[in-house]
């Protein structure tokens, strides 16, 4: 029996959104968050997810044309546990993480049982190659559209027009992006309206997956502690992001609690 859903069932929980820092973020479940983003995936409606942690806050609030790429998103959700803690504090009771691993993975084990097809789009060739292998032995019946790593450098026209192509001509419902922050919500913003499928900001969720960057363990993602394993894994590529970008937005987090609370 096929278990696609039904795209004209409504979503009853309307998401509300959050002022953090100057930039809105939205307070969503989990859950809700999988029902909105396959509901959009079978109607191949043209979308885009942010998956926001303490770094892309900061950088939003400090670059006008990234903070317009985040509030543009159709959902913009708390990846980092401190941004979700911020949440909880202006009044979104009960909001918990919304990582992009996490999601990714539920996204994938809905997909296969909805035959949903899904592209990734991102990343090394390496790492797709170990990615492809774990998600074939997780989710035998998935249908992968395709995995594309696309060139480090910025892809000239013909380049874009030609992937944009690809994907729509996959038949892909949702698109996983992981071309890292903040390139990657730059180019979903960029190209909605011409992927026809939901494209979903996931960062670090295709090495995770792949098995080429270790997560940290359950106890410290419980505690809000997964960007120290983090940077103890990548302290060089990873210090100014974790340590001054975090400082930033707890500095701006408590001015903000403190000063201008925005609990409507």
């Amino acid at each position: 029996m096929n278990a696609q859903r039904d795209v004209n069932v409504p979503l009853l929980t309307e998401k509300i959104t959050k002022n953090l820092l100057g930039v809105p973020i939205d307070a969503v479940s989990f859950g809700n968050a999988v029902d909105r983003v396959l509901v959009w995936g079978h109607g191949h409606q043209s979308r885009y997810v942010v998956l926001a942690n303490a770094h892309v806050v900061v950088t939003a609030s400090k670059v006008p044309s990234f903070s317009q790429v985040v509030a543009s998103a159709d959902i913009a959700a708390p990846d980092g546990a401190p941004v979700a803690w911020m949440l909880r504090q202006l009044g979104a009771i009960g909001q918990m993480r919304v990582t992009g691993p996490d999601l990714t993975w539920a996204l994938l084990a809905r997909c296969e049982i909805e035959a949903l097809p899904v592209y990734f789009f991102g990343s090394s060739r390496e790492t797709l190659v170990k990615l492809a292998n774990r998600i074939s032995s997780a989710f035998p019946a998935l249908v992968v559209a395709g995995f594309e790593a696309p060139p480090f450098r910025p892809m000239t026209e013909q380049e874009d027009t030609e992937a944009v192509d690809r994907i729509n001509g996959s038949g892909a419902g949702l698109v996983f992006v992981g071309l890292g922050c903040p390139k990657q919500e730059h180019w979903m913003h960029a190209h909605r309206g011409q992927v026809n499928a939901v494209m979903l900001g996931v960062g670090a969720a295709f090495d995770f997956h792949a098995g080429t960057i270790s997560r940290a363990p359950a106890w410290m993602h419980e505690y809000g502690l997964e960007w120290l394993h983090r940077l103890w894994s990548e302290p060089r590529r990873l210090w100014k992001r974790y340590l001054v970008t975090n400082t930033l937005f707890v500095l701006g987090a408590a001015w903000q609690l403190l000063f201008k609370s925005d609990r409507s």
